[in-house]
Formats: structure tokens, C-alpha cells, sequence
């Protein structure tokens, strides 16, 4: 059974959605705000996250973007902000789908559906691994041959998404977009920098399991041989 978790600080709309959503065969997970959506997340490993965006203390932008640093899991935005541009924001900052209220349940069911159906929304592995080198996604851990390496909170969600993607090129205004955002006004030196300080610590991963590559004029890859995950 898959599980829905509802950040939803009205509990008059979490129980109207945790109803529908439980009769529709999902299990639901409810928190009331941002801190203990974050909290609860990686305990809970949702298959998608109803994420209101107005919640007291962290509000939903900075909980879907704490999200996206750790996980391609689905977030459908719900929120009586549903303004043409604050939809386009949901969806530059990494929605999956957005549902303005007031709102029809069987509506939101019907999206939730949609989708999970789409070929992205597969369940993330909690690690993934190249060789000696694995990296935790659940608990943003890196390791090289047993020894813990630590990252910066930007350098993490860089290595992070190449992991995520190996042995495909990325442009640095594609990692500027996805890392920095796409409201970061500096320059592309900020990747290659990045870059610098994650082979650094990655120098002991050996380079027959894999390496970092500069793709010249273009960006940049994580080029490995072989993964396993879990």
C-alpha cells in the first residue's frame, strides 16, 4: 500500500483529504507543519506529498525545497494561492502538480493517480552505490571504501543529482537552475567551484569505478561503470 503524506495545517481540510485518500486505498501520513513533514519524511518514505504552501513557521516553498535535496519523491502543491504565477514557481521549483483551493477531493484523488502513474514516480532507493562509493540519499551520507565524508549543504545536493542522473551531461546553467535556483543572479563559476571541492573529497573513490568528468564548452557528468542500489 502506498503512502500519501498530507502537510496541511487546517485539520478541517487533512481530515477531509486523509478520508478520501484512505478510501481510495492509499495509507496517509499527516503533519500539521513544515518541521515535522521534514522530520517525519524520511521515516515515512511517502510515494507523494500533498504540501500546502502556506504553513506557520517553515512555509511550503522551503519544505519542497528541503524535499527536492533528498528525494525525487512526487509533491502536488495544494494552497488557495493559485495565481498564475505562483503556479509557474511551484513548477520552477520542482511541483510535480499544483491544486488551487477550495478544491473537489475526487479532484485531488484523481491527480495523486495521474501522478503516481507517470514513469518518474518510481520509489527512490535509499542508497545508491558506484564501486567503494555510496551515497545515502535517507541519511545524505556519503562513504568511500567505509570512511564517512562530510559535504557542504550545496555541495551534497550536487552530488546528489549527478548520482541521481549518472552518465548524463548536464550544462552548469542546468545545475545552476536545479542547486542555486533559478532566481541565483551570480556567475556559472559557482559549479565549476562546487565541482572542485566534491573531487577533493572524492579523491580516494578510485577512477576505475568512476569520476566527475568536464565535458569542455558544455558542463559537466558523473561517469560510473556499474551501481547497485537498495
Amino acid at each position: 500500500m502506498q503512502t500519501i503524506m498530507v502537510v496541511e495545517d487546517e485539520h478541517s481540510i487533512a481530515l477531509l483529504l486523509k478520508v478520501y485518500l484512505e478510501h481510495a486505498g492509499f495509507a496517509v501520513q499527516v503533519a500539521t507543519d513544515g518541521e515535522e513533514a521534514l522530520s517525519k519524511f524520511p521515516e515515512v518514505n511517502p510515494a507523494l506529498v500533498l504540501l500546502d504552501l502556506m504553513l506557520s513557521g517553515k512555509d511550503g516553498w522551503a519544505v519542497l525545497d528541503e524535499i527536492r535535496q533528498q528525494s525525487s519523491c512526487p509533491v502536488i502543491m495544494v494552497t488557495a494561492r493559485g495565481a498564475v504565477e505562483d503556479r509557474l514557481e511551484g513548477f520552477k521549483q520542482g511541483a510535480d502538480d499544483y491544486i488551487p483551493k477550495p478544491f473537489d477531493p475526487d479532484e485531488v484523488i484523481a491527480r495523486v493517480k495521474a501522478v503516481l502513474r507517470r514513469p518518474a514516480c518510481l520509489v527512490e532507493p535509499e542508497h545508491v552505490q558506484f564501486g567503494s562509493l555510496i551515497v545515502n540519499f535517507t541519511s545524505r551520507t556519503v562513504s568511500i571504501k567505509g570512511r564517512t565524508i562530510n559535504f557542504a549543504p550545496r555541495d551534497w545536493k550536487l552530488l546528489a543529482f549527478l548520482v541521481r542522473h549518472p552518465n548524463q551531461v548536464f550544462t552548469r546553467d542546468r545545475l545552476l537552475d536545479h542547486i542555486w535556483g533559478v532566481d541565483y543572479d551570480g556567475c556559472d563559476r559557482a559549479v565549476d567551484v562546487s565541482v572542485k571541492r566534491i573531487r577533493h573529497s572524492l579523491q580516494d573513490w578510485p577512477v576505475s569505478e568512476g569520476e566527475i568528468l568536464t565535458v569542455r564548452g558544455t558542463g559537466y557528468l558523473l561517469h560510473v561503470f556499474s551501481n547497485n542500489t537498495e
